[in-house]
Parts: C-alpha cells; sequence; structure tokens
C-alpha cells in the first residue's frame, strides 16, 4: 500500500512557476514508477509527466514539455514537478501516482493515487 499526499499548489501569476511534492508512504519508494495527472473543470484526466523507479527515464506530454519537469529524491520519499511559465490552461487539479509499471502510470491506470493539489493561474 502507498499513500500519497501532493502539496504546493496555489494561484500563480502570469508567466510565473510553482513547484508541486508528493510525498510518498512506503517503504518500497525505490520501486516505484511516479507521475502526475491534471484535470481541469469540465474536461478528462490527462497525463502530464512521469519518472521511472530508478529516476534515468522521464516522460512529458507535449503540452508541458520544456516547461515542466519532474524528478525525484529518494531520500525523502518525495517526487516533484517544476512547472515554469505557467499558461490558463495548466489550471487544473493535480494528482500524483504510483505504480509498478511505468506504463500504467503514463496511462493513468495507476495502482495507486493521491488527493490531489489545486493549481490555478490567474487571468
Amino acid at each position: 500500500q502507498v499513500h500519497l499526499e501532493e502539496s504546493g499548489g496555489g494561484l500563480v501569476q502570469p508567466g510565473g512557476s510553482l513547484k508541486l511534492s508528493c510525498l510518498a508512504s512506503t517503504s518500497a519508494f525505490k520501486s516505484y514508477n511516479f507521475g502526475w495527472h491534471r484535470q481541469a473543470p469540465g474536461k478528462e484526466r490527462e497525463f502530464v509527466a512521469a519518472i521511472s523507479y530508478d529516476g534515468v527515464n522521464t516522460y512529458y506530454a507535449d503540452s508541458v514539455k520544456g516547461r515542466f519537469t519532474i524528478s525525484r529524491a529518494n531520500a525523502r520519499k518525495t517526487v516533484y514537478i517544476q512547472m515554469n511559465e505557467l499558461d490558463p490552461e495548466d489550471t487544473a487539479v493535480y494528482y500524483c501516482s504510483a505504480d509498478s509499471k511505468s506504463a500504467y502510470v503514463i496511462r493513468g491506470t495507476s495502482g495507486f493515487w493521491g488527493q490531489g493539489t489545486q493549481v490555478n493561474r490567474s487571468p
């Protein structure tokens, strides 16, 4: 069982940056692949980024490539996503997820999910 807790959401000004954190409560942190998805009002949840269990491979949605960076700190059992140059389309609830298979994370079928954190880009 993996409990995930996101933090770091909030209101950001045009062109601003925000860094989200996902704290995972598991003794097997190094075994898991992690990802971020988001869901905007009235839209389906969509993939944002993922990172492999060893941190070697990262994956990004085209819409965030070059602006967002996913990373992990094994000693802190935390996964991050640095979000730069935020635009209105980035406004959403951001969810952290974990799974032993990276494909599941990317597809949005991870076994474990957090409750989400709200990110709002001011108009």
